[in-house]
């Protein structure tokens, strides 16, 4: 997606970012600066990450609002006078979902489905929801909620109780944002210790935090009313990502592995085998209709039949995507500022 096809569905707008200081708030605020946003609004919790985020870009557009997505009061007061939502807060550690799964529910469900009825109530045109893999098949309690997030957006939707236009995106392992196991890797050869991997065998979608904002733009220029995007991506298994690492840090401390956390699967899945046959070939993405009432099963299996079908019968999962070797892994990674920049530090 181009920068011209951006800034004419932003230009002007003011767009809300909740969960805005994480990863992904720092990467879209960067990208839509540029392109016209009247203002951004970042609405989290935290108010040393937004003094942090308020120092980077030193830019009176993005205005900063301390709130909890739980609060449903103080959500719909901030909503007013909001065009565009993406709405990215939520509690996404699994082991910790795990130890405390109503937490989880009232920040991923809850929060969620504040937001949302907050943007309809008053007339927001546009509102994306971010999820996860995790939420196709769900095991753990992280997983639970988002696909039960995906659900209150996709039923709200089905209402119609106004203008706003509701839809979601997908995506699997984002590169060395915060939680997941590239920095951890990191942390670990710098403390020279083994690096702790739970199951080598185990795979993963690799996406870099750039792909997931192009996704998540393309799904708020593209979506309609309950649709969810996937960006395609290559996977890598557990071990050969360790190994990618070593060989690319020349590491001597080698490889542990220590077992599966709660929770954890062994593949990921982004488009289970019964939306294969409600999806669509984008180009870089896949779409996911909703199914609605009346919709036709049969014939949509019928229509995407062996000939014709444009995702396995298992559905699209880490396991049968491209599966990326141990070079390729080493060239994807010093394609991370991160890691480049953690590669001068080893070598001084």
């Amino acid at each position: 997606m181009n920068d011209k096809e951006i800034a004419k569905a932003i230009k002007g707008k003011t767009i809300l970012i909740t969960g805005g200081t994480g990863s992904f708030g720092n990467a879209v605020v960067e990208k839509l600066l540029p392109l016209g946003p009247k203002e951004i609004v970042i609405f989290s919790r935290d108010e040393k990450k937004q003094f942090d985020m308020a120092n980077k870009f030193a830019d009176k557009r993005v205005r900063f609002l301390i709130g909890d997505v739980r609060d449903a009061g103080r959500v719909t007061y901030i909503m007013q006078g909001i065009d565009l939502v993406f709405h990215a807060a939520a509690l996404k550690q699994v082991p910790n979902c795990e130890f405390f799964p109503m937490e989880a529910v009232l920040t991923n469900v809850v929060g969620a489905h504040n937001v949302i009825s907050a943007a309809t109530h008053h007339g927001v045109e546009r509102v994306v929801v971010l999820s996860t893999d995790k939420a196709v098949y769900p095991i753990n309690a992280m997983g639970l909620t988002k696909a039960l997030m995906e659900r209150v957006m996709i039923a709200v939707s089905r209402e119609k109780r106004s203008k706003t236009v509701l839809c979601g995106t997908r995506y699997g392992n984002v590169m060395h944002t915060r939680g997941s196991v590239i920095p951890y890797f990191v942390e670990l050869m710098k403390a020279g210790k083994p690096i702790k991997v739970t199951n080598g065998d185990m795979t993963r979608f690799m996406m870099s935090l750039p792909e997931s904002v192009d996704l998540v733009l393309y799904a708020l220029s593209h979506g309609k009313d309950g649709e969810m995007y996937v960006r395609k991506a290559p996977a890598a298994s557990m071990d050969n990502l360790a190994k990618a690492m070593v060989s690319l840090f020349n590491y001597k401390n080698g490889i542990e592995e220590v077992g599966v956390r709660l929770g954890e699967k062994t593949h990921e899945t982004l488009v289970s085998s019964e939306e294969a046959v409600r999806a669509e070939d984008c180009g870089k993405y896949f779409m996911v209709k909703p199914a609605v009432p009346g919709m036709d099963i049969k014939e949509l299996y019928f229509k995407n039949n062996k000939k014709n079908r444009i995702i396995p019968v298992e559905g699209y999962t880490s396991a049968n995507t491209e599966q990326l070797t141990i070079e390729e892994i080493k060239k994807l990674l010093l394609t991370l500022p991160e890691i480049r920049q953690v590669l001068k530090e080893f070598k001084k």
